[in-house]
């Protein structure tokens, strides 16, 4: 009995352990993963996120912190700021703009350390848990041509802001790839009363800050974000993430983060008010708040206890 049970252990262990590893091919122009193991998200992050009915999320571009709130060119942001809540101690992944994109929905950034624009990923990604979650989802893209484009269209839209486009299983895939869609989809599917579960916005390249001021992506943001807040969606127990790939320093924390340290907001009517929270968040933080608000299972990184859920904003 002692034997058996020995090597039933010896067994169970090997299993683990070959689960857990995570082998890399790096071709001339694809990353491919095998497939990590995932583990749901923890019974206390699924108590302390709210179930949120819709979740948006708004990425800006290449600004630290003090850049943004506090700064004269950053009113809107700022009030935004003081009336709901920030996040004062998250940091960007890594550098330049992809790696964090490919992070945000996909748990890690799969070796990539530029922007390119070849290096399709060929791993499990968020869009594989909405759907097997029964969640529905758009990712909206400001100046791109059409669904589901594949390259730049100088000089304001460029695929790297854009990660879905990246993960071989959504590009290849017709029914998920025509989800992929220009932003002037937005306000119509908004005016129909017809926005997913998931909400995903790219500002083209200047209105996110990249290009142009802090101020003309204030700006922007004044424009559309009281069309989100205005919404039944967003009223009705949604929630509003908006924050920035990366900063232009290498401060971090985390132990997998280096990005710079970045403004993100947290807008919902289930969050708390006027609230500062100085808990060291990154990206993978934000994909695990995702997680845990619908109960899926975690990805890549965001299954680190250096990536807490974004709960204390919820729970007073």
């Amino acid at each position: 009995m002692i034997m058996a049970s020995s090597y039933r252990l010896t067994s169970s262990l090997a299993i683990i352990l070959a689960g857990m590893l995570a082998t890399f091919a790096f071709g001339a122009l694809r990353v491919t993963a095998s497939p990590p193991t995932h583990l749901p998200a923890t019974a206390a992050s699924a108590k302390l996120v709210p179930a949120f009915k819709h979740i948006f999320v708004i990425v800006m571009e290449n600004k630290e912190y003090d850049r943004v709130l506090g700064n004269t060119e950053a009113p809107y942001m700022s009030a935004l700021a003081r009336q709901y809540a920030v996040a004062s101690n998250y940091y960007g992944v890594r550098h330049p703009s992809l790696p964090n994109y490919l992070a945000l929905i996909g748990g890690d950034t799969f070796g990539i350390t530029s922007d390119c624009t070849g290096c399709f990923v060929n791993a499990p990604n968020l869009i594989d848990q909405l759907d097997a979650g029964g969640k529905s989802w758009k990712a909206y893209m400001e100046d791109m041509p059409s669904p589901c484009f594949t390259g730049d269209a100088a000089p304001l839209y460029r695929q790297k802001h854009n990660p879905f486009i990246y993960y071989d299983n959504v590009r290849t895939n017709a029914a998920r790839c025509n989800k992929i869609v220009p932003f002037t989809q937005f306000a119509a599917d908004v005016q129909a009363n017809a926005v997913p579960d998931f909400v995903w916005i790219t500002p083209n390249m200047c209105n996110d800050m990249h290009d142009c001021s802090v101020s003309t992506g204030d700006t922007w943001l004044k424009t559309w974000v009281p069309t989100i807040l205005q919404s039944p969606a967003w009223k009705d127990n949604g929630a509003l993430f908006i924050t920035f790939d990366e900063g232009i320093g290498a401060g971090g924390c985390c132990q997998n983060a280096a990005g710079g340290r970045i403004a993100t907001l947290v807008i919902s009517p289930l969050g708390q008010v006027g609230f500062t929270s100085a808990v060291p968040y990154t990206h993978y933080s934000l994909l695990r708040t995702i997680e845990a608000a619908w109960n899926l299972p975690l990805l890549g990184q965001a299954n680190c206890d250096c990536a807490p859920p974004m709960a204390d904003f919820f729970t007073p």
